[in-house]
């Protein structure tokens, strides 16, 4: 059975009664106002009907059942994924291909994200950031999230894409953010799903236009890459990922590796750049959790150089857990799925709630609060935490993310005093597939003076 198959008598969980339209703009203008008036009206497991597909989709916040749904390989993709980022990503992106062919692009792509490789970037991460830094105002009010996508733009850029030739650096420094911005837009998201629903139009043609130019550029970089007699010992993803080989010993084709590249930029580049900005957000608006951090930041010298303190680590956790970035990760079900009271047919669409399972009482005491050392002292289960997704789908660029972020965060508390020029906290947006600060988390910063530390008393004789 396939989701365009689904009985009219197949019994889902219930949900709000509204049309498909109100729930979709409920959806995209205010998401957590959404989510918790279904959480509080029917429970855990929920079903919402959005414009541009045919059959409900089932909400997830328990963890048993969401350990279920990622356990099996089989489960499919939802229709949503390809529908918002096949027209940006390409075809061959890991993020849209499924079973076998998935699973060997993503075996390939997982070993510069991790251990030794993963770290020979920090000093990538750190320039970028002490470049970023250095333009801050002194004392005025700006946006933090438009400067932390500069930071995780040009790590793109240097890190994953390679580039060296500056005028093709610079194209791409022009286009890659308007790519950003258009398939961004809450506007743009809308003309899509009605699109879809009555066949009318192409919402996409100038964000399809964009992506031709960028994709001229990147296929340029790719072009001149193969030619280049040093191949083997660049450390870029770009040309790692052109020496790989797949199971049979084929290399990835042009387009096949500059679907990888659009892919590791739009999953990449936003979603790390927003978890920033909202870490910041909250830590600013706790000064007991700020002190803390920063005084393991000052205090450890070379110890927490990329971000190594314990502290560090679970303030991450907990803004994660907080504002997840991606709310929904959900997959088809290829097969029935049965856990506790919940019974849903294969073909049912089915995703987790980041954001319910994050908040759940039985999960985390003062679910809304920040408190980072609660991941000091018992971390919770492995499907109660799942910025990232999980099963064999998650996100396999997870770990560099959070390197990335312990980095930037070091690096900018060491340099600067900053504080929050909004007195209320940040509501959230959504922008593409991601939760973002509605503002962009503004602030204000200064330059940290750190006080010399008096000569040491010469001993006596």
């Amino acid at each position: 059975m396939n989701a365009s198959t689904l009985s009219s008598t197949t019994t889902l969980p219930a949900g709000p009664s509204e049309p498909p339209m109100v729930q979709t703009l409920r959806w995209l203008t205010r998401p957590i106002s959404f989510l918790e008036s279904c959480r509080r009206r029917y429970g855990d497991n929920f079903s919402v009907k959005f414009l541009s597909f045919q059959n409900p989709t089932v909400m997830l916040s328990d963890p048993e059942a969401i350990r279920a749904l990622y356990s099996e390989r089989k489960h499919g993709l939802p229709p949503g994924r390809s529908v918002a980022l096949m027209p940006v990503m390409g075809a061959s992106s890991v993020l849209l291909l499924e079973g076998s062919e998935h699973l060997e692009r993503r075996k390939v792509m997982l070993p510069p994200f991790h251990g030794e490789r993963m770290r020979s970037y920090e000093s990538i991460v750190r320039e970028a950031a002490e470049r970023e830094i250095e333009s801050w105002p002194q004392g005025e009010v700006f946006a933090l999230h438009p400067r932390m996508q500069s930071i995780t733009m040009e790590v793109i850029l240097r890190a994953v894409f390679g580039v060296s030739d500056a005028e093709r650096g610079k194209g791409l420094r022009e286009l890659l953010p308007q790519l950003l911005g258009q398939s961004a837009s809450t506007g743009l998201q809308l003309r899509v799903l009605l699109s879809n629903r009555f066949q009318r139009g192409d919402p996409l043609e100038d964000l399809r236009r964009l992506t031709r130019d960028i994709d001229e550029l990147l296929l340029a970089e790719i072009a001149e890459r193969r030619l280049d007699p040093n191949l083997q010992q660049r450390e870029d993803i770009l040309s790692l990922l052109m020496s790989a080989r797949m199971e049979d010993g084929s290399a990835m084709s042009d387009r096949d590796l500059r679907d990888q590249l659009v892919t590791l930029l739009l999953a990449g580049h936003e979603t790390t750049a927003t978890a920033l900005a909202w870490t910041f957000d909250l830590l600013l608006r706790h000064p007991a959790q700020l002190a803390r951090l920063t005084a393991e930041v000052q205090e450890g010298g070379e110890d927490t150089r990329s971000g190594a303190g314990e502290y560090m680590r679970a303030v991450i956790s907990e803004s994660l857990r907080l504002r997840p970035v991606v709310p929904l990760a959900g997959r088809r079900l290829n097969e029935d799925l049965d856990v506790g009271d919940l019974h849903l047919p294969a073909g049912t669409d089915v995703t987790p709630v980041m954001w319910l399972t994050h908040t759940r009482p039985d999960l985390y005491p003062e679910p809304y609060a920040f408190r980072p050392e609660r991941f000091l002292d018992n971390p919770p289960t492995t499907y109660g935490w799942i910025p990232y997704g999980g099963g064999v789908r998650r996100c396999l660029g997870a770990s560099f993310a959070e390197f990335e972020m312990r980095v930037v965060l070091e690096t900018v508390l060491r340099s600067r005093v900053l504080e929050s020029a909004d007195s209320r906290a940040e509501r959230v947006a959504r922008r593409n597939v991601t939760f973002s600060p509605r503002h962009g988390t503004r602030v204000r910063a200064v330059t940290r003076v750190t006080p010399r530390r008096a000569p040491a008393e010469p001993v006596a004789a």
